[in-house]
């Protein structure tokens, strides 16, 4: 038996004209179910590092923990810091099983991938997304970064591959954790699946969000030790450091 939702149709309603916002129920000017003023609103991600895209106080920088030690993914693509209200639809979608909010979330990240993919970003070969453990994905029901990756390669046209990797261990949940932890805990907790085909392609891990960027650097360091020529992260959020409220 499948845990994980196949369902190919949208999980709402998707109209042009009179739609609600997701956020405000006023009514949306555009196809995404959110109003102009609630999107504006959002939390959107300023100046950051140009490598793990941690908010920093200026533009064109790279913060001290990539110069020290450089990650093995290439960049990281977040369109928003986690505060309100990404983090609380974040939270229903991902803990309460609330669709629309993770679907909303992913058709802004496809605008703008898009956007970034115009201006001169690479494109990557397929989406490829973190992998829940089985004891999780029992309680839970599904996978949020296979749903994320399965919404955006519809958006984007991009493959989105979910046989490439596989979670052999059950660790503790990783918001329990500090980044050393978050880093022991996650060691040896990733497998390549078998016939998964790597080699000298470029792939784009999926995420809901990345704190430390320890389950990130672990499947990027897989994927590149296995010949990856590039590794990048989509994620719908990035979190500041710890009291840092710029």
């Amino acid at each position: 038996m499948r845990c994980q939702p196949r369902y190919e149709g949208p999980v709402y309603i998707w109209l042009k004209n009179n739609q609600p916002c997701l956020l405000c129920d006023e009514t949306a000017e555009e196809a995404t179910p959110i109003c102009m003023a609630c999107e504006t609103e959002l939390p959107w991600l300023g100046d950051h590092c140009q490598t793990c895209a941690l908010p920093l106080p200026a533009a064109g920088l790279t913060c001290g923990q990539c110069l020290q030690q450089p990650p093995p993914f290439e960049q990281v693509i977040a369109p928003w810091t986690y505060g309100f209200p990404v983090d609380s639809l974040i939270t229903r979608f991902k803990h309460s099983a609330k669709w629309p909010y993770g679907r909303l979330l992913a058709e802004l990240l496809a605008q703008s991938l898009q956007h970034r993919f115009d201006e001169g970003l690479e494109r990557p070969d397929a989406l490829v997304p973190v992998p829940l453990a089985a004891k999780r994905l029992r309680q839970r029901g599904f996978n949020q970064a296979a749903m994320l990756a399965r919404w955006l390669s519809a958006a984007l046209d991009i493959h989105c591959d979910e046989q490439l990797l596989k979670r052999i261990q059950d660790t503790s949940a990783q918001q329990e954790l500090k980044a050393d932890a978050r880093r022991k805990n996650l060691r040896n907790a990733f497998a390549l699946m078998p016939g998964a085909l790597i080699k000298g392609r470029h792939l784009a891990l999926v995420d809901d969000v990345l704190t430390t960027g320890a389950t990130a650097q672990a499947l990027a360091r897989l994927l590149m030790d296995a010949g990856a020529a590039r590794v990048d992260v989509y994620c719908l959020a990035r979190t500041p450091k710890p009291g840092d409220t710029n």
